[in-house]
């Protein structure tokens, strides 16, 4: 058991982890706009995609948004 606790830990870690950078490259794309050259994509973009995707699958939307707002927000 004690492999399993280790390796949820660090999946728990690396979650956070990109949470971290995602906020970070939401942040780097509202104060330097669009064209981030060293992130080279649209973050707000892919999760305003994301959000609307969601959005338009209804009930089953409703329950992967709470889902996800579930695993992002246990601690």
């Amino acid at each position: 058991m004690q492999i399993i606790d280790t390796i949820i830990g660090f999946l728990k870690k690396i979650t956070e982890l990109g949470l971290a950078l995602l906020a970070l490259a939401v942040v780097l794309q509202v104060v330097f706009g669009s064209p981030v050259a060293f992130i080279g994509v649209d973050v707000i973009g892919n999760v305003t995609s994301i959000i609307s995707s969601l959005g338009e699958n209804g009930l089953v939307g409703l329950i992967a948004a709470a889902v996800l707002y579930a695993v992002i927000t246990k601690k």
